[in-house]
């Protein structure tokens, strides 16, 4: 009996953890807020070059 009790500590050591929206939420939050900042970078690099070229 104790050793069925081993293996269930064992399940739920190695059990991945649960993911709440939030989380979730957060992650999509900051991955879209990169992707504009770096958006808005380059056409910002583009509007400079464009206009020193001339």
């Amino acid at each position: 009996m104790r050793d069925a009790l081993i293996f269930d500590d064992i399940s739920k050591i190695i059990a991945q953890p649960r993911s709440d929206w939030r989380r979730t939420a957060f992650a999509l939050a900051i991955d879209l807020g990169g992707k504009l900042a770096t958006g808005l970078v380059i056409g910002m690099g583009i509007a400079v070059g464009m206009a020193l070229a001339g």
